[in-house]
């Protein structure tokens, strides 16, 4: 196969019919050039090399728009909006108090700082108790023994008599 003599009659040919599918000269470019290469490494006879080639390229289009699809369904799930930026006064607060928090449970028992770290992130009561190593039944009763002593560290480290679970959370 003279493959410079299939590339100078068939690629004008095959750029237009991606340019028009897609709507974007540069990816019916690299379309094309993909489908080129591929018949590079597949020779076949000229007679056949432009329904081949069409082929190949067709699939090619197939593929991007759905790698495309994917990619633009995947940003507008994870697009959240502009965020409103919170007032340097809250935003200091609310760093102390996540300082506050890590410093809790720091000082808590690894059990006691992974059961309640594993609650918040919306495990099951058996899932914890698969990672921590203890019977289901358990884990209510261990949760509340954990948010107890995470409640009374939090409360001493901040010179606190009293603290709501709700504040623990900010």
């Amino acid at each position: 196969m003279d493959f410079e003599a299939v590339f100078a009659k068939l690629y004008p040919s095959l750029f237009r019919y991606l340019n028009r599918m897609t709507g974007d000269a540069d990816v019916a470019a690299d379309i094309a050039q993909e489908a080129f290469v591929r018949l590079l490494q597949h020779p076949i006879p000229d007679a056949d090399a432009r329904r081949w080639l069409f082929t190949v390229a067709t699939n090619l289009v197939r593929d991007w728009a759905r790698s495309a699809d994917r990619q633009r369904r995947l940003l507008q799930e994870s697009y959240r909006g502009p965020t409103r930026l919170a007032p340097p006064d809250e935003a200091v607060e609310r760093a102390e108090r996540i300082e506050a928090v890590r410093a809790a449970l720091a000082k808590l028992a690894p059990r006691d700082r992974e059961i309640l770290l594993m609650r918040e992130e919306g495990f099951r009561y058996e899932e914890i108790a698969e990672v921590v190593g203890v019977a289901p039944s358990s884990v209510g009763t261990l949760l509340a023994r954990a948010l107890r002593r995470f409640s009374s560290v939090y409360r001493e480290g901040n010179g606190r008599e009293e603290g709501t679970e709700e504040e623990m959370k900010r």
